[in-house]
């Protein structure tokens, strides 16, 4: 199967690249009722709660840049296709000349490392927000009601640690690379941030982890996932930003949608629906 699928924007060609796929029980659904998760499922009885896991390749001019690399094999057999998706575009990873990682959770940089802890792109220079760096630095951030992903930081300090002399942080608003621009989008992680790439008047707006199950969050935007660590903050930056983006119809993607990714959105009864993109 094709793991990946191109666009053109302005001067970039932009792929994004399903590194694999699971489905979410009801139970990381906490704040919302059973009922209310089928009845957004639909009429089919057998339906479940899907997503991907997505990194993005842009090349534009000299430059090859990866955004999220997916969970590696962390996350069982349906994952860990990065390598695949890379080698259907003609990209080996020593090409790659900028990484940049949404925030440090293990679905968006496992694929970065190696299981003994070495780098990946060995030319890469990896951008991570300062803040995401901080929090996941300190080992005391992981007791308590966080103990539980203690495993998630170690493997987020390797990442770090493997990047350590090509590693560079970011503050809101900041270009990656010119016409690459992060974008904060708090309440998932502390420093968690999506992108805006600008190409000859084409723009594609990247919106990070705002949606984990498109089928439930997208034609109900109050349905948090327990994911993230401020669901409060979480759940108004994913109202604002779709709202914004049913507004202004910029094309869109993100971490966890389902194949192709490439999507507008428009206004739907009490939330939204995707339009394809492309």
């Amino acid at each position: 199967m094709a793991r990946t699928v191109t666009t053109t924007l302005g001067a970039a060609q932009v792929s994004i690249i399903t590194d694999g796929a699971v489905t979410f029980t009801p139970d990381l659904f906490p704040e919302t009722p059973e009922a209310h998760l089928t009845a957004l499922l639909g009429d089919d009885p057998d339906a479940q709660i899907e997503t991907n896991f997505n990194a993005v390749l842009i090349r534009q001019g000299d430059r090859v840049i990866l955004a999220d690399a997916g969970p590696r094999d962390l996350f069982g057999p349906t994952c860990g296709f990065l390598p695949e998706g890379l080698a259907e575009l003609g990209v080996s990873p020593d090409q790659v000349d900028t990484l940049l990682a949404t925030h440090l959770h293990p679905d968006h940089v496992a694929g970065m490392i190696t299981p003994d802890g070495q780098a990946v792109f060995p030319r890469a220079t990896l951008h991570v927000t300062d803040a995401d760096r901080a929090f996941w630095s300190e080992d005391t951030n992981f007791s308590g009601a966080l103990a539980g992903i203690a495993d998630w930081a170690n493997l987020a300090q390797a990442v770090l640690a493997a990047y350590g002399d090509r590693l560079e942080t970011l503050a809101d608003g900041q270009d990656v690379v010119p016409g690459l621009t992060g974008i904060a989008l708090p309440g998932h992680t502390p420093g968690h941030f999506g992108w805006r790439l600008d190409s000859e008047g084409a723009s594609l707006i990247h919106v990070g982890d705002i949606v984990h199950a498109p089928a439930l969050q997208i034609p109900d935007p109050e349905v948090g996932i327990s994911f993230d660590l401020d669901m409060a903050t979480a759940r108004k930056t994913r109202k604002r930003l779709l709202d914004q983006l049913a507004s202004d119809g910029t094309l869109f993607t993100g971490g966890h949608f389902l194949h192709p990714a490439f999507h507008r959105v428009k206004r739907h009864g009490q939330g939204y629906a995707l339009e394809p993109g492309i």
